[in-house]
């Protein structure tokens, strides 16, 4: 896998495909293989999909500084830019919504367009805080605890249940709390870019999940109605939507990036 560097710590990435580039950024505890490597072939024919792995994930190390979206920020595109010369689209999901959102606000000239899966910009309500709380103490008391939680957190019931006991228990071993995940789970706590979305140039589309008990809906709407050039759309689905509502999500962004056009870039 190649690597770029970014503040003395290597970035690790993939790059598939051909066309401009499409750049996805992953969710906490997890890594771009995990969350998006069963979506790749859907947009490979026409564009260079990037899927860098953000530090504490994957190959890529915490390294020595301290972790921040403003250096997840950084190391994105970093790959990005290790991969092609020209803008690209940006899809983030979860906590890679907020990077994404991050690196749209602090390099417009380098974001075509936006596209934002149940994002979030603050933990200032008392029930997030709650969540947020609860899911970074469960770690340390019962690793089975915390597996379970955020299982049940993630993911809408229907879904669940689809899984079956088998299915349910196979997703439970995904979930880890490595140093590297801990450190994820710190940040996503601390998440504040109310600041930073009047600074989106991008034509920006922001999908939100009906049933997600992870991050509400209201989120979501929120962070559409504060960038200026912009759209939204929901799903009928838990906070995991790229599992639940693949299919949908795939459509949503093809359609919102142009994929089907056989557009070029300036």
């Amino acid at each position: 896998m190649p690597t770029v560097s970014v503040r003395d710590s290597p970035v690790h990435y993939r790059a598939r495909g051909q066309g401009p580039g499409l750049l996805f950024v992953h969710a906490t505890g997890t890594d771009s293989a995990t969350n998006f490597d069963h979506m790749v072939d859907a947009f490979t024919p026409r564009r260079t999909v990037i899927t860098p792995d953000f530090a504490g994930s994957g190959g890529t190390p915490l390294g020595p500084h301290p972790l921040t979206v403003d250096l997840l920020a950084e190391q994105v595109m970093a790959a990005a830019g290790a991969v092609t010369d020209g803008p690209v689209d940006v899809v983030g999901f979860s906590l890679g919504s907020v990077v994404a959102a991050a690196a749209a606000a602090a390099c417009p000239e380098r974001v075509r367009r936006l596209v934002l899966i149940c994002p979030w910009t603050r933990n200032d309500d008392p029930r997030q805080r709650l969540l947020m709380d609860l899911w970074q103490r469960l770690p340390g008391l019962d690793e089975r605890s915390h597996q379970e939680f955020t299982a049940l957190s993630v993911f809408s019931a229907p879904h669940l249940a689809a899984l079956g006991a088998d299915g349910i228990e196979a997703g439970l071993k995904l979930i880890t709390a490595e140093t590297g995940v801990l450190r994820q789970m710190e940040l996503a706590a601390a998440v504040d870019i109310r600041d930073r979305l009047h600074r989106i140039q991008a034509p920006t589309l922001v999908v939100g999940a009906a049933y997600d008990h992870w991050i509400p809906v209201r989120h979501a709407r929120q962070t559409q109605r504060a960038i200026s050039d912009s759209r939204y759309a929901e799903l009928d689905c838990g906070h995991m939507a790229v599992f639940e509502r693949t299919p949908e999500v795939v459509r949503l962004v093809r359609d919102f990036i142009g994929y089907r056009q056989q557009e070029t870039l300036p």
